[in-house]
């Protein structure tokens, strides 16, 4: 059960309001459900999911009171739960559990220690937390969240209904409606861009912007340079972990998905549907096709064709990966002494 310290509770629902929130088809019930569970520890008033068979185990033994699931695993549902089928389990499940632990209500409003510069404009609506630093220029769209500490430099701008977690440092940036940076994230920093002279190492101005689209998660910590003469750009619906690098001029497509610790080097492309494991490393101006699959701690030293999965470093075919990793065990077998006769 979620710790009410921090997180809102709503609360009880029968199954049919639990069932109308997951966009679901259940049998009529005035059964009351007062919290969300995993399976395994759930009870009669907890409503759980299954998403996918190989959990079927747990289904089996679960006493919650709901569990939403597929059509196909609706008829494993016991007989004490009420099977809630969904179309999207995953999906189904987030909205159920907004519905019993909703996001904190937004308190519009500049709290007193914020700094808000006079050509800065801010909605009403928005809510600016303690020790903000909101720069000359900026425009913070309606129902806004902007997190203590947060400092949003000149010129930014940061459509409607987004959140901006703490101690963020936002500059040379524009945000899209929706988007979610959470705390610590860095945008619009100077790109690692050097020039070598018989004196040393000179850093290239950048004159560039990072655009994020509508609709993107960023994690905490996570750093994106802007671009050195164009943008740097995050795509429409991304989700990016906590701690993940982006270079200057990169360019991420639609609902693209980077794991925690990868870091994508100056001028590469990633287009739409790309997921990226973690610690993977993207060499600099590179392509990476749609819907390609990029395996953890891989090293991506050329393009990657569309739909198509690789892995290991330098990154290989999936399929190239895995027969050089049998070949090499097979090796290791046959060289390895016979043992000593007793």
């Amino acid at each position: 059960m979620a710790d009410t310290r921090f997180y809102r509770r709503c609360g009880p629902f029968t199954v049919s309001q639990v069932a109308a929130a997951a966009q679901g088809r259940c049998p009529e019930s005035d059964t009351l459900i007062t919290s969300v569970a995993p399976l395994q520890s759930a009870g009669p008033t907890d409503v759980s999911f299954l998403d996918g068979a190989r959990y079927g185990r747990l289904l089996d033994a679960t006493a919650a009171g709901a569990v939403i699931v597929q059509a196909e695993m609706a008829d494993r549902v016991p007989a004490g739960a009420t099977p809630i089928v969904a179309a999207s389990v995953t999906e189904a499940w987030s909205e159920v559990v907004r519905l019993f632990h909703p996001s904190p209500p937004l308190r519009s409003g500049r709290h007193p220690t914020a700094f808000v510069a006079e050509g800065a404009e801010v909605d009403d609506t928005a809510e600016i937390g303690p020790f903000v630093y909101i720069g000359e220029g900026v425009s913070i769209g309606p129902r806004c969240r902007i997190g203590a500490h947060a400092t949003l430099s000149a010129g930014v701008i940061v459509g409607p209904d987004c959140r901006i977690g703490a101690s963020c440092t936002i500059t040379h940036t524009l945000i899209g409606a929706g988007s979610c940076l959470h705390a610590g994230v860095r945008t619009g920093q100077d790109g690692f861009g050097l020039a070598a002279g018989p004196n040393g190492l000179r850093t290239v101005p950048h004159l560039g912007r990072v655009i994020i689209e509508q609709d993107v998660e960023i994690g905490a910590n996570c750093t994106i340079d802007r671009g050195s003469l164009g943008d740097t750009v995050i795509g429409a619906g991304c989700r990016i972990d906590n701690l993940v690098h982006i270079g200057h001029n990169v360019k991420i497509g639609r609902c693209c998905v980077l794991v925690a610790q990868v870091g994508i080097a100056g001028s590469a492309v990633l287009e739409d549907f790309v997921q990226v494991g973690g610690q993977a490393a993207i060499a600099g101006h590179l392509r990476v096709g749609a819907h390609a699959r990029i395996g953890a701690k891989s090293g991506v030293m050329a393009d990657v064709e569309a739909r198509t999965a690789v892995l290991g470093c330098p990154a290989q075919p999936k399929a190239q990966f895995f027969r050089q990793v049998a070949w090499l065990k097979r090796k290791a077998c046959a060289s390895r002494p016979a043992p000593a006769a007793s």
